[in-house]
C-alpha cells in the first residue's frame, strides 16, 4: 500500500466533482452503484494524483490503464511502475499499445488518436462506461491561451471538454479546476511513484512556450482561464442545439435552397460548413480537401453579395432567397 492516504477534503472534492459530470453526462442520471471506473494513467504526477484520488474515494470500482505509444525509449519502465503502483493499492491494471506503429507528420495528432482508440476499446472491454483522464486547470488554460492565439471560433476556445462521448463511452475530466502543482503535492504525499515528461520541456512545442509564458505572469490566473473556457464550452452547447435545430429544419438536401440570409453570421457559419460537407458526401467528392474547420469567411462574404462561390469542390449559387449546393466545374487548364 502507499504511505499516505490523501487527505479526506481531496477526495471528498474529487468525488463531488465526478459526482458533478456524471450528472450533467448523464442529463442528471446517476451511474449503477457497482459500475466501475476506468481511468487513463500515463505514470505522470497528474494521473497519479487522480489514481490516489480516485483509490480512496471509490474502493474496489477503479481499474487503470497505462497507453504506451511506444515513441521513447523509457515508456515501457513507465508503465511497469504504474502497474506495479496500481497493485501496491489493490486497483486492476493493463498496459495498452499501439495496433501499428505511430509515424509520419503530425505525430503528436497520430498519437493521440491512437490512445484514445485503444483506451476506449479497453474500458468497452472491461464492462465500463466512463473514462477518466487527469487534464487539469493549468492545461486547460494553457489551451486556451494557445487557441485564442490562433485565431479559433467559440468550438476551439471551450477547449478541454470536462465530459464528451467517445460511442458508449463518456470521457469525464474531473481534475479541471485543480492546479498542477496540487496534484503534485497529493501524489508526492501519498507515496505513489511518478515521472515526469521530457517533452514537456521541450521548447519546440507550442504548449511548452505557452506554459513557461504564464508561469512569467503571475497576473494570468489558471484557474481563471479555465473557468473561461468551461463558460464558452456552456456557450458552445447551446450554439450547437440551436444549429442543429436550424439544420433539421431548413436543409432539405444539395439541390433544394437553404435559407440562411436571416441568421447571425456564426450560425451561417456553421451551417455553411455542415452543408458543404453533407453535399460532399452525397456527391461523393474526396478532392479537394476539406474540414470540419475550413475558413468559409470568403464564401460568406460572397453570398452576402449575391455571388457564386466555390469551395471543397463545391459550388454554392443563389437561389429563391436561398442557396444550393453543387459538385463545381472541373477547372479549366491553361
Amino acid at each position: 500500500m502507499s504511505d499516505t492516504a490523501p487527505d479526506a477534503a481531496d477526495v471528498e472534492r474529487f468525488r463531488r466533482d465526478v459526482e458533478r459530470l456524471i450528472d450533467r453526462a448523464y442529463d442528471g442520471g446517476k451511474l449503477a452503484p457497482d459500475t466501475r471506473l476506468a481511468l487513463a494513467v500515463s505514470g505522470g504526477p497528474d494521473s497519479m494524483a487522480m489514481l490516489a484520488l480516485a483509490a480512496a474515494a471509490y474502493p474496489g470500482r477503479v481499474i487503470a490503464a497505462t497507453f504506451d505509444h511506444q515513441l521513447r525509449d523509457r515508456s515501457a519502465d513507465e508503465a511497469q511502475m504504474v502497474a506495479a503502483a496500481c497493485a501496491s493499492i489493490d486497483v486492476p491494471h493493463r498496459t495498452l499499445v499501439p495496433a501499428e506503429d505511430i509515424t509520419g507528420s503530425s505525430i503528436q495528432a497520430r498519437a493521440r488518436v491512437s490512445r484514445y482508440g485503444g483506451l476506449v476499446a479497453w474500458a468497452v472491454s472491461e464492462g465500463t462506461s466512463a473514462l477518466l483522464t487527469a487534464h487539469h486547470a493549468d492545461d486547460q488554460a494553457e489551451t486556451l491561451l494557445m487557441r485564442l492565439n490562433r485565431a479559433s471560433g467559440i468550438a476551439g476556445l471551450a477547449a478541454i471538454r470536462p465530459w464528451r462521448y467517445e460511442g458508449a463511452i463518456v470521457v469525464l475530466r474531473p481534475l479541471l479546476g485543480w492546479r498542477r502543482g496540487d496534484l503534485r503535492a497529493i501524489v508526492s504525499a501519498s507515496g505513489l511513484p511518478f515521472v515526469d515528461d521530457p517533452s514537456n520541456e521541450d521548447t519546440r512545442h507550442d504548449r511548452t512556450r505557452i506554459r513557461a509564458m504564464l508561469a512569467a505572469t503571475p497576473a494570468l490566473d489558471p484557474v481563471a482561464l479555465a473557468a473561461s473556457a468551461l463558460y464558452l464550452g456552456e456557450a458552445e452547447e447551446v450554439l450547437s442545439g440551436q444549429v442543429a435545430t436550424l439544420w433539421e429544419d431548413r436543409w432539405h438536401g444539395p439541390d433544394r435552397p437553404f435559407v440562411l440570409h436571416d441568421l447571425w453570421r456564426e450560425l451561417q457559419r456553421r451551417l455553411v460548413r455542415m452543408a458543404i460537407a453533407d453535399t460532399r458526401r452525397t456527391l461523393g467528392i474526396v478532392l479537394p480537401p476539406f474540414g470540419d474547420g475550413s475558413n468559409v469567411e470568403a464564401v460568406l462574404d460572397a453570398l452576402a453579395a449575391c455571388r457564386t462561390s466555390t469551395i471543397g469542390g463545391v459550388m454554392i449559387v443563389q437561389q429563391d432567397h436561398g442557396w444550393t449546393f453543387r459538385r463545381a466545374p472541373p477547372r479549366r487548364s491553361h
